[in-house]
């Protein structure tokens, strides 16, 4: 029921130009950029943290976990797409939503190095604030582009945030163990 609610709601909305915006909006999400941008996440790890490495670790694990567990419970539910639309990565199977699960665990470990950041409090809450968004509207894009329904862009939200939150709190746990 809420996919078909999703789906009439993206249809009243559809417009020539919230389709530019969206199609640009996913790739944000996509697995070519969530790499590359990993791999500059994993460099400023590597020089901002001198003594704290273990966030380049729990970082990585984080990005590799997500894309395993992603990709086992694609071929675990072989959920069918909405419509197979290769132009926006919209291959595969359905559920859960990988430009869900990535960004979710992507920015929002991009979320916690910024709250743990000295930055001024209020640049720590724009910036939370915007990445945390970005989640948002990455997901939104794949049900509005047709390649998701509603349901696989919750799940992959849900799993994404279970994973990080399992991943920080060790890496907090970790932390915290060697400062003792």
């Amino acid at each position: 029921m809420i996919d078909r609610h999703g789906a009439a709601f993206i249809d009243s909305i559809e417009t020539p130009w919230l389709n530019e915006r969206m199609a640009w909006i996913t790739e944000l999400g996509s697995v070519t950029w969530l790499v590359i941008a990993s791999i500059f996440v994993c460099v400023f790890i590597w020089f901002a943290y001198d003594r704290k490495r273990w966030r380049l670790f729990y970082f990585a694990v984080a990005m590799i976990g997500i894309s395993v567990l992603t990709k086992l419970l694609k071929v675990t539910f072989e959920r069918k797409r909405p419509d197979l639309l290769e132009e926006f990565d919209g291959t595969g199977f359905s559920f859960p939503s990988g430009h869900s699960t990535g960004p979710m665990v992507f920015y929002g470990f991009l979320v916690y190095l910024v709250a743990k950041s000295e930055l001024k409090k209020w640049l720590k809450w724009t910036l939370c604030g915007l990445l945390s968004f970005l989640i948002l509207l990455i997901g939104m894009s794949r049900v509005y582009l047709s390649v998701h329904y509603v349901t696989d862009v919750l799940a992959g939200f849900a799993l994404g945030l279970t994973w990080l939150v399992i991943c920080i709190l060790i890496l907090e746990y970790t932390l915290w163990r060697k400062k003792k």
